[in-house]
């Protein structure tokens, strides 16, 4: 009797566990991602060229807008956190325009590598202008001030509005080189800030050997804990090269002679800010 008992309890066990199989395996175990929003459909998508011109008026004006519209984009990670350089926010590109991801999350770059291409899910997100750099995110208000404006989103909000697509593919990113030419122009500096792109044959005005990037000794003026470098026969009010204190480069010393810098190309106002993502983003001119 007990056998028979022991065998029946055996039999039920067996089939608990293959009905549960479905709802409980683990994600990894399905070939499906842990993280994200696997509900997220690619439709509705649009160019992140047009979610600019759509919100241009904001952006422009630096203000912020909750977006209301069921609309998405898609387009490739190009820069994260991996160095410490960009501070809780990706930048995301696709064949038209680039746009910066504001995300209240550190470790990013874990689960975000250059090269993952991803879907968002804009309805609920806020679009905005930082110093006209076109923004995703959500309200930020300023505890001294009380003033509001484009910020970052909580770790809890992105999970439910982002989807992983594929595998990252680096060789997908390819940097574009940036048309000194084209400094001052309004509509290139539009259409291209917050791309991966690369500045050729530039020098360091500061660089004489023993300078570094971003002290933090009070030697160079910080604004927002990062120090902003100038180049050679490029003025500070049009072009500079902006690190982070808690950059893991931020101590390397400036190279001298010519250089090509990879970056990301973000705009504060009129001003183009290039971000290095990593030591590697800087080499002798080719």
């Amino acid at each position: 009797m007990k056998a028979f008992q022991y065998s029946i309890y055996t039999l039920l066990c067996i089939l608990f566990a293959s009905c549960m199989g479905a709802d409980y395996a683990d994600p990894e175990d399905n070939g499906e991602s842990p993280y994200g929003n696997h509900e997220l459909t690619e439709t509705n998508v649009i160019s992140i060229s047009e979610l600019k011109s759509k919100f241009s008026s904001v952006i422009s004006k630096s203000g912020m807008q909750e977006i209301t519209e069921d609309i998405k984009i898609e387009g490739y990670v190009t820069g994260n956190d991996i160095q410490g350089n960009l501070y809780n926010e990706i930048s995301l590109q696709d064949e038209t325009g680039a746009i910066i991801v504001a995300i209240e999350q550190g470790g990013l770059y874990g689960y975000l590598p250059v090269g993952q291409k991803i879907l968002i899910d804009l309805k609920g997100l806020i679009i905005g202008g930082y110093g006209k750099q076109p923004e995703i995110g959500s309200v930020y208000t300023n505890s001294n001030t009380g003033a509001q404006s484009v910020g970052r989103m909580s770790r809890y909000t992105w999970a439910t509005h982002y989807k992983l697509i594929g595998s990252a593919n680096p060789a997908a990113i390819t940097p574009e080189v940036f048309d000194k030419n084209k400094l001052k122009d309004a509509n290139y500096i539009s259409a291209n800030c917050g791309k991966l792109m690369t500045i050729k044959g530039v020098t360091f005005k500061d660089a004489n050997g023993k300078k570094v990037f971003a002290p933090s000794d009070g030697s160079v003026t910080l604004t927002a804990n990062c120090a902003n470098r100038t180049l050679k026969d490029i003025s500070s009010a049009s072009m500079v090269v902006r690190t982070s204190i808690y950059a893991d480069f931020a101590t390397d010393t400036i190279p001298q002679g010519s250089q090509d810098i990879t970056g990301i190309f973000t705009r504060y106002n009129n001003v183009w800010q290039i971000l290095m993502r990593t030591n590697g983003d800087i080499t002798p001119e080719k």
